[in-house]
């Protein structure tokens, strides 16, 4: 079965399908380099392993997938942890079941500016994205709140925008700063006209970010599907993890990211895009105690912030139940 849904990013619409005896299921993904895995388990044949007849559908945005999961168009979703606790507190209830990456978020400037740390943000402006959605309670709760402890939109002014104007608006001097994340880090940084002067994995080692999300209904009418699902998961993500060139290939090519000549002259592959971009993003597929807590401080800054009316617990919200069957 294949169609095309509205918003979808057509080129990383892939589908994988199995024998008509296979169990069909629905997967929704946003278009991001952390979400590789699934990718990966797609071109490797893995949900075919599983005898899935599996149905891929990318999107630009997480309130595309929530407006698909309303719908019941989608069975689970590879999704920021942000976006599944904010549509819980307005009353869609779905789980995180496991994680997908760590990392991939940095704090940049350019290479010739006098910008060196979080410090020299007073006064500066930032590139930054939407306000209340899931990277801006990572930069105004964890790098504004806790590491900085500057308040935004006070000491800096955070002007939001699109990921991909983020590096051209930094080296165009319209903004000081900007919060970006890989590819985009990389791509910048190996043309020589920026640095990272925060990188939040260095200061978080693997904190979770996507995570594999899963509707309640498919939890209780698809919970073997649910489980091969995160077998072929755990096979893709052990996969990347086999070597630092594993699968860069596929995602290079899933995320067209095209040759960067840096200063000197020297041309870097999409390939070799992807394996510096490694060196701050990372890909897990279990969700630990860690990782717990990490996202329970994401919901606490949220809640600060007043992105959500209540406090929520990750008791609520986090089932490692199916991840568990799925390693027996």
């Amino acid at each position: 079965m294949k169609r095309l849904y509205a918003g979808i990013c057509a080129a990383g619409l892939l589908f994988g399908g199995g024998a008509a005896a296979a169990e069909e299921i629905r997967i929704g993904w946003v278009y991001a380099m952390a979400n590789a895995p699934v990718l990966i388990a797609d071109k490797q044949g893995y949900f075919k392993e599983q005898d899935l007849d599996v149905e891929l559908l990318s999107f630009t945005s997480g309130p595309l997938v929530k407006q698909a999961m309303v719908a019941g168009e989608l069975d689970l979703a590879y999704i920021g942890a942000p976006p599944i606790y904010h549509w819980y507190s307005r009353g869609l209830e779905s789980k995180i079941l496991a994680k997908v990456n760590y990392g991939q978020a940095a704090v940049t400037s350019r290479a010739d500016s006098n910008i060196n740390s979080l410090a020299d943000l007073k006064g500066a402006k930032m590139a930054g994205v939407r306000k209340g959605s899931g990277m801006d309670v990572l930069l105004r709760g964890y790098v504004f709140g806790e590491k900085a402890k500057l308040t935004p939109d006070k000491d800096t002014q955070i002007i939001s925008m699109p990921s991909g104007n983020m590096g051209p608006s930094l080296q165009s001097k319209v903004v000081d700063a900007a919060f970006m994340w890989e590819p985009f880090i990389s791509q910048f940084v190996l043309r020589g006209n920026t640095k990272v002067i925060f990188d939040i994995n260095e200061a978080e080692p693997r904190y979770p970010w996507y995570v594999i999300s899963a509707l309640p209904d498919t939890m209780k009418n698809k919970p073997d599907a649910i489980i091969k699902v995160l077998k072929a998961h755990k096979k893709a993500v052990d996969f990347l993890n086999s070597s630092d060139d594993a699968g860069n290939d596929i995602i290079a090519s899933a995320f067209r990211l095209s040759e960067v000549t840096g200063p000197d002259g020297t041309v870097y592959s999409g390939t070799e895009v992807v394996k510096r971009a490694r060196s701050r993003l990372g890909w897990e597929w279990s969700l630990n105690d860690n990782d717990v807590a990490f996202i329970q401080r994401l919901m606490n800054w949220s809640y600060d912030l007043g992105y959500i009316k209540k406090r929520l617990s990750t008791d609520d919200l986090i089932d490692r139940s199916f991840a568990a069957k799925a390693i027996q």
